[in-house]
């Protein structure tokens, strides 16, 4: 409450306030659990799939059933999965050193 009257004397509007003052110092505490709960979706949606919704172990079970390659439709979407887990752990840990810098300066 304090750092929004303090922006308000300042003359900062919301805009400004948001990107000055609150921002900056919510979002290092934001990103960790956020990037977290997303790599997290992305393992659990082939959970999802038991329960019937189109995805990528639906698609590699209907192709493995097609081609008799079950072994090789699993273990192209097991590796799509962790290429994809990777790249979300890659970008939340830039956003994390990007927001760690700003907190030193």
């Amino acid at each position: 409450r304090g750092q929004w009257e303090a922006s308000r004397s300042m003359g900062f509007g919301f805009a400004l306030t948001m990107h000055r003052i609150i921002l900056p110092q919510a979002l290092p505490v934001i990103i960790p659990p956020t990037g977290n709960q997303f790599i997290s979706m992305l393992k659990d949606s082939s959970l999802v799939s038991v329960i019937g919704v189109w995805e990528l172990m639906f698609l590699a079970r209907t192709l493995g059933q097609k081609t008799f390659q079950h072994m090789e439709m699993l273990i192209s979407a097991a590796v799509i999965y962790w290429m994809l887990s990777i790249c979300l752990e890659l970008i939340q840990s830039r956003i994390e050193r990007h927001y760690a810098r700003s907190k030193v300066r």
